[in-house]
Parts: structure tokens; C-alpha cells; sequence
């Protein structure tokens, strides 16, 4: 049974995070930090907030269904972590008179989502955890058998043709036609790297927030 976790963020704190995003009134926004489960939290406020306001097909794109069981369990509110686990089986899930889709960071899952009128879109969430090749970088073209070379960040960059405005939490990443935004109520973390890549910080998970 869920319930309210001492670690959820203040409703305060989450009306602050929505109103920065509409404050920002920018098409595509790219959350940079590192705080993955609150930055979702605040994210799908803003999402339902956006659906209630504006009808239509609202996409959730997570990387994996094992970053997906993440944050249902640890969300930072009560409302995203019990609407993340009902999607989770049917994937496809009623909210007012908004309709919303939840894929993966794989073709497979994409069917369904494909199937939507585009101009009904309104909105994509897109959840990136910190695995530095989420798909891979080619798919095979079953008509000639060969390889079709995919753009980087095909995740994303699938979607910003015709999603009218998509926010994107993926940490430590640079995406074109994105703009930033940094939450004040975050605090940053030291992210000291050795040579290879190897966090100096091991014992801190950037997930884990």
C-alpha cells in the first residue's frame, strides 16, 4: 500500500517547481539535475496540471521498465507514485478528458504511441536515467536488411518534430532545442569524475534522490 513518505516534497515546494516551469514558457525544457525522482515529481504536476488545462494525448517516455518500478517507488509524491503504477500495466490511462501513453526508450514499445494522431498531442514527459546509451545506435531496415543509423538522442528527437512541448530530466546531458532549467529548492551535489568516468562520490546514487 502506498502512502506519504517524510521524504516527499511540500506542496509548497511542488507548486514552486510547476510555476517555474510555466514561468519559463519555453517549448522544450531540459532539467539538468540530479535529483531524478524529484524532478519527475515536479515534472508530472505540471503535466497533470497542463492536462487538465489543455485536453488532448499527454506521452511518457521512461527509459526501462526497471527505471520505470523505480519511480513508483520513490517518487516524490503520493499522486505521481500511485499514477505511474496504475499506467504501468495497461500503459494507457484516462485522466479528466486527457488520454496518457507510456512508452520506453525502445521501438517496441512505440506501436501504440505511434498510433496517435499527432496533432492531438499535446506534451511528452521524457525520463533518462544516468546510462549513457539508453537504445542503440542503429536499427535494421527488414525491407534491404541493412542498418539504418539512428540521429543521438533518437529518444527525444523522435518526438520534438511534432510534440508542441516536451521536458526532458536527464542528468548531465546537452540536448539541442532544449532550453535549462535549474531548481533553486535542489541542492547540487559534488559530481568529481576520475579520467575514466569513475565518480570520486561512489557511495552517492544520483537516482537516488
Amino acid at each position: 500500500m502506498m502512502h506519504m513518505s517524510k521524504r516527499d516534497l511540500s506542496k509548497e515546494i511542488l507548486y514552486s517547481g510547476v510555476k517555474s516551469i510555466i514561468d519559463l514558457d519555453k517549448q522544450h525544457i531540459h532539467l539538468p539535475q540530479q535529483k531524478l525522482y524529484t524532478l519527475f515529481s515536479v515534472a508530472f504536476n505540471y503535466l497533470l496540471y497542463k492536462s487538465q488545462n489543455e485536453p488532448g494525448h499527454y506521452i511518457i517516455r521512461c527509459e526501462d521498465s526497471s527505471l520505470l518500478e523505480k519511480i513508483i517507488r520513490k517518487a516524490k509524491d503520493d499522486t505521481s507514485r500511485k499514477f505511474m503504477n496504475k499506467m504501468a500495466l495497461p500503459r494507457k490511462l484516462k485522466y479528466g478528458n486527457s488520454m496518457f501513453h507510456l512508452d520506453f526508450f525502445h521501438f517496441g514499445s512505440w506501436a501504440k504511441t505511434n498510433e496517435i494522431p499527432k496533432d492531438k498531442i499535446k506534451f511528452a514527459l521524457i525520463v533518462k536515467s544516468t546510462n549513457k546509451s539508453p537504445m542503440k545506435s542503429f536499427i535494421e531496415d527488414e525491407e534491404n536488411g541493412d542498418a539504418v543509423n539512428l540521429p543521438e538522442n533518437y529518444y527525444l528527437e523522435s518526438l520534438l518534430s511534432f510534440v508542441p512541448k516536451t521536458i526532458t530530466i536527464a542528468f548531465d546531458e546537452q540536448f539541442e532545442n532544449t532550453d535549462q532549467l535549474f531548481f533553486d529548492f535542489i541542492k547540487e551535489e559534488p559530481n568529481e569524475k576520475l579520467a575514466r568516468g569513475v565518480n570520486i562520490y561512489h557511495d552517492i546514487d544520483l537516482n537516488n534522490s
